[in-house]
């Protein structure tokens, strides 16, 4: 039945693996790539890791680069709505053909393995996007780690620079319930002689980072400041002017130089869903927009927050929020709250979604204007018909859009609705 579904459909096959879970080490991926000819020492590698910011530093340095003439790789994870998404050649998510024939030669090098040796769902990934990258010739690669660093796939990649970015208290279950031994894990990137670029950071994350890259002799640089106000960017919110300072400072430490004229043009197109993407709202006669966010942790939710005061002022939304269990919902929607003037609480499309129902029943006697959908697709239906003018902008007669936030996962559904389409199945 596997062997059928694998030559039928060969992305169906790799997207059964994620029942194989998290499995921490670096063996099983050292054997796979060693099986594929080692593709990965083809490449040149700009690796980034941290908690929050990643994928927009990633799109801000890809971008960069590809504005100064190079062929590119891009690999980032989980996506929202495509799997082509991860794996992007010079800004475009990788052809069908050459996936396809990247997971056979994968799905081919692991025959005959053990059950208990067969590679994990990530672990498969990141191999394909590295045959991918080796297979099209690109002069760079920008990677995006899954989980921590040092015993992340991502890991086995040469690289010419790493970068850190804010490291917050996440995926504690896996890399330590501290900032101190958090930010050891993400430190295991480093290099001997390879520099590294770190974002501004909590103390006890600080300590740790400038300790290990001590330790291991790999030079180190802090961003000090952000991008000037005056310098365009692609991703809004004041916070990436922090992202992109640390991008083209990850890009000036791997030996890179480009003209001013190159360094905006990259910065001003990077374009990065999920991360306060607007949107036009379905069903809206009033022209409203759709605001969509991952936020999935306290650092991002509030970061959210942050952004929407920039943006809106007092404004305030109405509020479609969907979360993980394991991500602290009742949290992350205390912090939301602030900016809503009503809540639509939703399931996420995971076996991992927190009961909106339950959420609600936490919330009853705080205040909160809440509504339970069964559905995302019923929410922004009402959403939709909702009278946005009702939401407005003290004196400036503006309507506030409608806010979306609490998982990558309800992102992504978000957007396949707004297409009219599916979502390939998706893994944090």
């Amino acid at each position: 039945m596997m062997d059928s579904l694998f030559e039928e459909r060969p992305l169906d096959w790799l997207m059964s693996t994620q029942g194989r879970g998290v499995q921490p080490g670096l063996e099983r991926m050292r054997r796979l790539l060693a099986a594929l000819g080692n593709p990965e020492n083809n490449l040149r590698c700009l690796h980034v890791a941290g908690t929050n910011g990643k994928g927009s530093v990633c799109a801000f340095t890809e971008s960069i680069l590809r504005a100064g003439g190079l062929r590119t790789g891009l690999y980032t994870s989980p996506h929202l709505v495509d799997f082509s998404e991860r794996i992007r050649i010079s800004g475009d998510m990788i052809g069908n053909g050459e996936l396809e024939s990247a997971i056979r030669r994968v799905r081919e090098a692991t025959e005959g393995w053990p059950g208990e040796e067969q590679p994990t769902f990530f672990e498969l990934v990141t191999a394909v996007a590295f045959y991918c990258f080796a297979r099209a010739g690109c002069e760079v690669v920008v990677l995006e780690t899954g989980l921590g660093g040092r015993l992340d796939a991502t890991n086995m990649a040469p690289k010419i620079a790493c970068a850190i970015t804010p490291i917050a208290l996440d995926h504690t279950e896996w890399l330590g319930s501290t900032l101190t031994k958090i930010a050891r894990e993400k430190a295991g990137i480093f290099r001997s002689g390879i520099p590294v670029v770190i974002a501004p950071q909590e103390p006890e994350a600080f300590a740790a980072l400038e300790e290990a890259a001590r330790e291991i002799g790999a030079p180190c640089a802090w961003v000090q400041e952000p991008l000037p106000e005056h310098v365009p960017l692609g991703l809004i919110g004041s916070h990436q002017r922090w992202n992109g300072a640390l991008a083209l400072t990850l890009i000036r430490a791997a030996g890179f130089e480009f003209s001013s004229d190159v360094e905006q043009e990259g910065l001003a197109s990077a374009e990065w869903p999920g991360r306060f993407q607007r949107l036009g709202i379905k069903g809206s006669s009033e022209g409203g927009q759709l605001i969509l966010d991952g936020a999935h942790n306290l650092h991002a939710a509030r970061q959210l927050v942050s952004t929407w005061r920039e943006e809106y002022g007092e404004g305030r939304c109405r509020l479609i929020f969907g979360a993980l269990a394991d991500k602290e919902p009742g949290t992350l929607l205390q912090e939301l709250a602030v900016i809503a003037d009503e809540v639509f609480l939703v399931p996420v499309a995971s076996p991992r979604s927190a009961n909106p129902g339950v959420l609600a029943q936490e919330f009853a006697n705080k205040g909160m204007r809440i509504r339970v959908f069964g559905s995302l697709k019923e929410a922004m239906e009402e959403a939709g018909k909702a009278t946005l003018g009702q939401i407005s902008l003290s004196g400036e007669g503006l309507e506030v859009p409608v806010l979306l936030a609490g998982s990558l996962f309800l992102v992504g559904e978000a957007l396949a609705l707004e297409a009219g389409g599916g979502v390939t199945s998706r893994s944090q």
